[in-house]
């Protein structure tokens, strides 16, 4: 992978952090996406499921502060994002995506409308829910169904979290 590519694919996952676009990844932003994804299942904060997106939120955003926010302003830059989190994609996607697990967990459970397991049009509302273009969501959400049986575990919704956030360097 080349810069060019390399600072695309940053970029990318910088804008899906950073939900209201104002050019920094904040606690803000985690609670939006906490809130959209609650809109989208009619889940209300009050509720046990709600309470558990909210923490996992908050939970998710202490971690991206602790691994990228260098100068302590409880907000992420896109420098503190490339040089923190971006080097921590590269060393470790399972760790950093451990920092989302408790999250994950919890819109899994929310997006699990039935209980036997997320459908792919459910793992698509919630990744439009997080800003993703809908073409894109589903077919994306469709690639999760890896057995083809119409369900997606949460064990292969980390692993393909992990996978996102797995980013070569340009020099790798």
């Amino acid at each position: 992978m080349d810069s060019a590519q390399y600072e695309r694919k940053i970029a990318a996952r910088f804008a899906i952090f950073d939900q209201d676009g104002n050019g920094h990844i904040d606690r803000e932003d985690f609670s939006k996406a906490a809130k959209e994804v609650m809109a989208e299942f009619g889940v209300t904060a009050r509720s046990d499921k709600g309470q558990a997106v909210i923490h996992g939120a908050e939970a998710f955003w202490q971690g991206m502060a602790g691994i990228a926010d260098v100068d302590g302003d409880q907000r992420v830059t896109r420098e503190e994002f490339i040089t923190g989190a971006a080097k921590r994609l590269q060393d470790s996607p399972e760790r950093f995506a451990g920092i989302g697990q408790q999250f994950l967990h919890a819109v899994i459970a929310v997006a699990d409308e039935d209980g036997a397991g997320v459908t792919p049009p459910a793992a698509a509302r919630v990744l439009r829910a997080l800003g993703i273009a809908p073409e894109l969501a589903a077919t994306v959400a469709a690639a999760l169904d890896a057995d083809g049986d119409g369900r997606i575990s949460e064990a292969g919704i980390l692993t393909a979290f992990a996978g996102y956030c797995g980013v070569e360097a340009p020099d790798a």
